[in-house]
C-alpha cells in the first residue's frame, strides 16, 4: 500500500514539474498569461517555469518567417490579368513587442506545427502582402512584366513595409520578396514574343544602318585623301617642273639616236632642247 502511494506520489510529481517546465527555444520568445492576463514581459530563451492549469506560456517565433503566396491573378496597368503568379514575402516581428502583438492581433497568430510555436501577426501580413503585389502589378504593363522581376519584388517589400509601419513603426521587417513565379495569359505570350521579335528586327535593321553609315563616312574620308593628293600634286605641277620632266624624257630619246620625236605644235611655253637632225615639228 506504502509502495503505491510512493509511485503515485511520483508520477503527479514528475507530472507537476512536466507541466510547469517550458522550454523556449533560441531565437523564439514566450508570451505569459495568467489568469486570463497577458503579462507585458515576454519571455526569454531556455527553461521557464510556470504554474499548471493556472499560468499558459505561449511561444512565438523571433526569427524570420515565410509567407508563400500561390496562385495570384492580379490585373496588369493594361487591365489584362497574369495567369498565375506566386510571391514569397520575409518578415520578421520584434522580439521586445510579441506580448503587444499577442494581445492587438489575437487571432491573426499563426500555429506552426512543425516548430510547436506561433508566427506573430502572420494572417495580418499575409493580407497585406497579397494587397501590396495586388497593387505592385496593377502598376506594370503585362507586356513588360517578365523582364521586372526585381523592380516588383522592390515595389512589393516597399508597400508592405510602409503599411506595415503604418500601422506598427518599428515592429515588423519585411526582410526581402522573391518572385517565384510570373506567368501571362496565353494571348499576353504571344504578343511578348512578337514584339521581341520585331524588336530583334530593329536592332538588326540598326546594325545595317550603323554599317551603312560607317562605310559612308569611310568612302568620304577616302575621297578627301585623294582630293588632298590631287590638291597637292596640282600645286607641285608648276611651268617649271614639267618643263624639266619635258627635258629629261627628249634628252633620253635623244641619247638613243634612234628615235624620231614628234612635237605637237600645240605644246606652246615649253623649250624644245634637242638636236636639230632629230626634231621634226608638225
Amino acid at each position: 500500500m506504502r509502495s503505491a502511494t510512493t509511485i503515485l506520489l511520483g508520477i503527479l510529481v514528475i507530472s507537476f514539474v512536466y507541466f510547469s517546465i517550458v522550454l523556449i527555444e533560441s531565437g523564439n520568445v514566450g508570451v505569459r498569461k495568467t489568469l486570463g492576463k497577458v503579462n507585458p514581459e515576454e519571455v526569454t530563451p531556455g527553461l521557464n517555469f510556470r504554474m499548471p492549469v493556472v499560468t499558459r506560456i505561449t511561444e512565438f517565433v523571433g526569427k524570420e518567417i515565410a509567407i508563400d503566396l500561390t496562385d495570384l491573378t492580379p490585373k496588369a496597368a493594361d487591365n489584362l490579368s497574369l495567369r498565375d503568379m506566386d510571391v514569397t514575402v520575409f518578415y520578421k516581428a520584434s522580439s521586445a513587442h510579441i506580448a503587444d502583438l499577442y494581445v492587438k492581433y489575437a487571432n491573426a497568430h499563426q500555429y506552426d506545427r512543425e516548430s510547436d510555436s506561433y508566427f506573430p501577426a502572420y494572417r495580418l501580413v499575409f493580407r497585406e502582402a497579397r494587397r501590396a503585389a495586388y497593387e505592385t502589378v496593377a502598376k506594370i504593363d503585362s507586356l513588360t512584366m517578365h523582364k521586372k522581376r526585381e523592380q516588383i519584388a522592390d515595389s512589393i517589400k516597399l508597400r508592405l513595409q510602409q503599411t506595415l509601419d503604418s500601422n506598427d513603426d518599428g515592429i515588423f521587417e519585411v526582410t526581402r520578396v522573391v518572385i517565384r513565379s510570373v506567368l501571362t495569359d496565353p494571348s499576353i505570350e504571344e504578343s511578348i514574343r512578337e514584339a521581341v521579335a520585331n524588336q530583334k528586327r530593329l536592332e538588326a535593321k540598326q546594325v545595317m544602318v550603323e554599317i551603312e553609315r560607317k562605310n559612308a563616312e569611310i568612302e568620304a574620308i577616302r575621297a578627301q585623301g585623294i582630293a588632298n593628293a590631287n590638291n597637292i600634286i596640282n600645286k607641285t605641277l608648276t611651268k617649271e617642273y614639267l618643263q624639266h620632266e619635258l627635258n629629261l624624257t627628249l634628252q633620253k630619246f635623244a641619247e638613243t639616236g634612234a628615235n624620231t620625236i614628234v612635237v605637237p605644235a600645240n605644246m606652246q611655253g615649253f623649250d624644245m632642247i634637242l638636236p636639230t637632225d632629230k626634231l621634226m615639228k608638225q
